[in-house]
């Protein structure tokens, strides 16, 4: 018996591991977040059952993975990105560890930089940023502003979409020039993504109307898009 705690990758179903997707094919029980693509879960055995994450709360997810691994099963609890990195699996190793229950963490492709590159942007490049800071931008008052702004390289906002023209507000005021390029990609590395740059003055302008998950990317690199843009179509 054991639990998988697995990354899905960032939306392309064919950004899974090949471990994670051979777990994926041989478990009993799948638990899955909503934004998993349906191909994966899909890859699922016939007879495995599938349970949607979405409809519990944290602390029942927790002890639902327990009471699984402890009946024997072999779960996978599939999540999107990386568990590791805002995907809240350090919450559910904890409670499976407390619990004295095996499991093993299969990591994934995160968004942190497969979003940003499928959308042209190399969150570092020599000479234009040699750091990346990422950070949770739901709770944007909460957020230590005047640290972010003057963070060197680039800044990648997971969540922050909702809260934008406010996140860009408080970098600005806190040192942030206004017109540091910026970008937000939305469902990234799938067939409906889209992407808008503008200046982070402006940035939350234009990208009304985007739909969720969304990466916020802010910093020089995200400039270096439309070169890399015009060498991608000039070689398709």
């Amino acid at each position: 018996m054991t639990v998988w705690l697995v990354g899905a990758g960032p939306g392309d179903p064919g950004l899974i591991t090949v471990k994670g997707l051979e777990r994926v094919r041989a478990c009993d029980v799948i638990v899955y977040d909503r934004l998993v693509a349906p191909e994966l879960v899909d890859e699922a055995p016939e007879d495995a059952l599938r349970i949607e994450r979405d409809r519990l709360e944290q602390d029942e997810v927790n002890e639902l993975l327990v009471a699984l691994g402890r009946r024997g099963d072999d779960v996978v609890r599939l999540k999107g990105g990386d568990p590791f990195l805002f995907g809240r699996g350090g919450e559910e190793a904890l409670a499976l560890a407390d619990a004295g229950v095996p499991f093993e963490v299969i990591p994934g492709v995160s968004s942190l930089a497969s979003v940003p590159a499928s959308a042209g942007i190399p969150v570092t490049h020599r000479g234009v940023a040699s750091a990346v800071t990422a950070f949770a931008a739901h709770d944007v008052e909460g957020l230590d502003a005047e640290a972010l702004a003057h963070t060197p390289g680039t800044l990648v906002g997971f969540m922050g979409l909702a809260g934008l023209e406010r996140l860009a507000e408080r970098l600005i005021e806190h040192g942030r020039p206004a017109g540091t390029p910026a970008a937000v990609v939305s469902a990234g590395t799938t067939p409906d993504e889209r992407v808008v740059t503008a200046p982070l003055g402006a940035i939350a302008r234009a990208a009304e109307g985007l739909p969720t998950p969304a990466l916020v990317v802010i910093g020089e690199v995200v400039a270096l898009r439309a070169s890399l843009r015009a060498v991608r179509r000039s070689a398709a």
